[in-house]
């Protein structure tokens, strides 16, 4: 269905046959371009692959941080893998064919920071050939940090790079030859190959912070050996593995916080430099407590770090690990981290890992408390500080999930955010504050327990109250002025329906306004807004929690809302929109707008999700977690 290529099998796993040539395609804030990328990855690097046989290699260990950009060329005499018609996108691989060669680029299973390069050489003539088998790439370091607006290429094509102070050298290595190492500039090894007619060799090498001794053909069979069996099997929907895949492929070992960050990537990091929201890594985790349970409670640990010892979690990290706060103060982030480790709690009973220590980000010079006391302080954050408003409901702060939240309210911002209330966060926390109820009291803390289940019901009945006849209202701003009442605001109709606001038939009713009002007509799933406007985009974070609510009423539409959500449907009706071909953004533009099947651009701020429109984990994570819902698979409501 796809105008770039199909979906195969390689090595026994998911796999996409690229076969497109240049496709041109406008990032909006940044010039136009024509390839096409995949991000894939292990516990500490990521490979960037382009559809043009170049590559790149990110590594989030002590900062966002390129080593290289769009480079990586094997030659054979007059063959360069630049020239391949066709290239091989896999789970953690990437794959050219030319002539004689054939290179697959492997992020090595582990914290293993750096790529593993094979190439098969095989003599399909009639004469011995003989040539140099030559490996070219060039490290290009930079930290990218809070870059907002279009980018500026005025360095000249042979400018000399310098990399950043106190920069590793990153080597290039052909195993059991020669190697070439620099902190930044062009590396390049040859071998020279010699092989009579009908046979074939494997010449290998490895790029990056190559950090000792390996055996690469055993790195190589063992990686796949282990991705086979870690992945997801058996499951009817082909898309599971590689959505688990591409998920753990962003987690990086962080080496300032200590445990695995979850980036959700995309225009947030790689093009503006942030890892944020706080609520995203938290969030990307959640599928992983069912699939690979020791990732998810590192990244729980790792977002707990980024806090202070008053329970705040910042909004996000900027480039160099440093929080983030002048932008966006949310109100509903300590919820995710009680939710993330609820749901842990209730999927392994590891009791254990909530008396370990964790740390604060060390810019407040804290002491490492037990995670359960870490979470506890979060929980008295949320309850303290964050507090609830004049109609009982939690405060909005200058946002919740939704950052434009305050500004799309229509109500003077700095009287929103002073006085007024997210109907949405109430009824979130309706939801959370019981399951982590249920961990607070197996660890012993029966006040806290106590305390969760009494606000929470409080938030439930109040969120029952704002039932309109139709749907729940969004929010209250001060005065009495309701939000929501006069347009459908999606995001919190699923949380009210799991958190037991709603009674059946209001549940029923309202999953038929939705169905009726914001799915009509979108292939990709529900509009975040009827009447739609500027703001009827398709957003994968809310749109799991309509599936997740309509599992329970409506499981016909839940499905189909799920089939809606994944890689087919959008490439059934945007063929040649290469986001959402293998990966995508954080939401789709609907189909009423002038760019259906892309994502949002804001060029007038600088920013834009359409300047690096894929490798946003929740265009992996949101399937997953609703594919398991959908399953029965969670913790109590």
């Amino acid at each position: 269905m796809s105008a770039f290529g199909e979906w195969t099998t390689a090595e026994g796993l998911p796999a996409f046959e690229y076969r497109a040539g240049p496709q041109s395609w406008d990032p909006i804030i940044d010039p136009p371009a024509s390839s096409h990328r995949v991000h894939v990855g292990n516990r500490r690097i990521t490979l960037v692959a382009d559809s043009d046989g170049r590559c790149g290699v990110w590594d989030e260990h002590l900062g966002c941080r390129w080593i290289a950009e769009h480079t990586g060329v094997c030659r054979f005499g007059d063959l360069s893998t630049d020239d391949a018609p066709t290239k091989l996108f896999g789970p953690t691989f990437f794959r050219i064919a030319v002539g004689e060669i054939e290179r697959t680029v492997l992020c090595p299973e582990g914290e293993v920071p750096w790529v593993l390069i094979r190439v098969d050489v095989v003599n399909t003539g009639v004469e011995l050939l003989r040539r140099t088998l030559t490996e070219e790439w060039v490290v290009a370091p930079r930290v990218v940090s809070l870059e907002f607006g279009p980018t500026h290429d005025a360095t000249p094509a042979d400018a000399p790079l310098v990399a950043p102070e106190g920069s590793p050298l990153v080597t290039l290595e052909a195993f059991g030859g020669d190697r070439a190492q620099a902190t930044a500039g062009p590396l390049s090894v040859s071998v020279p190959v010699e092989l009579p007619p009908g046979e074939r060799t494997t010449v290998w090498f490895r790029f990056g912070l190559v950090d000792g001794p390996a055996d690469p053909e055993a790195s190589y069979e063992g990686s796949l050996a282990a991705l086979r069996q870690r992945l997801p099997s058996g499951t009817p929907e082909a898309e599971i593995p590689w959505h688990a895949a591409l998920l753990t492929g962003g987690a990086c070992v962080d080496g300032v916080l200590g445990g695995h960050t979850l980036n959700q990537g995309s225009a947030y990091s790689f093009r503006h430099g942030f890892n944020g929201a706080a609520r995203d890594p938290l969030q990307h985790a959640l599928p992983l407590v069912h699939l690979e349970p020791d990732l998810a409670l590192s990244v729980l640990r790792n977002t707990c770090a980024w806090g202070s010892p008053d329970g705040d979690l910042p909004y996000a990290l900027d480039g160099h690990k440093q929080p983030w706060t002048q932008l966006f103060r949310p109100s509903d982030q300590n919820l995710w981290a009680l939710w993330l480790a609820a749901e842990y709690a209730a999927a392994t009973n590891d009791l254990a890992a909530f008396l370990e220590p964790v740390p604060y980000h060390p810019c407040h010079a804290a002491d490492p408390v037990p995670l359960a006391e870490n979470l506890r302080r979060q929980f008295r954050f949320f309850v303290d500080e964050v507090g609830v408003g004049e109609h009982g409901h939690v405060r909005i702060l200058n946002a919740d999930w939704n950052d434009l939240a305050v500004k799309e309210s229509g109500v003077d911002r700095e009287l929103m955010i002073e006085r007024g209330e997210s109907v949405l966060n109430s009824a979130m926390a309706a939801w959370v504050l019981p399951v982590y109820a249920d961990l607070a009291e197996r660890l012993g803390d029966h006040a806290t327990a106590a305390e969760a289940r009494e606000r929470a019901a409080d938030l439930r009945e109040r969120v029952a109250g704002e039932w309109n006849g139709r749907w729940f209202r969004r929010a209250h701003a001060p005065g009495g002025n309701a939000i929501g009442d006069h347009d459908l605001w999606l995001e919190v109709q699923p949380w009210a329906i799991l958190c037991g606001a709603a009674t059946p038939e209001q549940a029923t009713a309202l999953l038929a306004t939705i169905d009726e009002k914001c799915r009509a007509g979108s292939p990709l799933g529900a509009r975040l807004r009827w009447p739609a406007g500027e703001n009827g985009a398709v957003w994968f974070s809310v749109n799991m929690t309509l599936i997740w609510a309509a599992s329970r009423y409506d499981p016909d539409l839940a499905w189909d809302e799920w089939r809606r959500m994944t890689l087919r449907a959008h490439a059934a009706a945007y063929p040649s929109t290469w986001t959402g071909t293998l990966s995508g953004p954080d939401c789709y533009l609907a189909p009423e707008s002038d760019r259906p099947g892309e994502t949002w651009a804001l060029p007038e701020l600088g920013v834009a999700m359409q300047a690096y429109p894929v490798a946003n984990l929740h265009s992996h994570s949101q399937p997953l977690l609703a594919y398991l819902r959908l399953l029965g698979v969670g913790p109590r409501s």
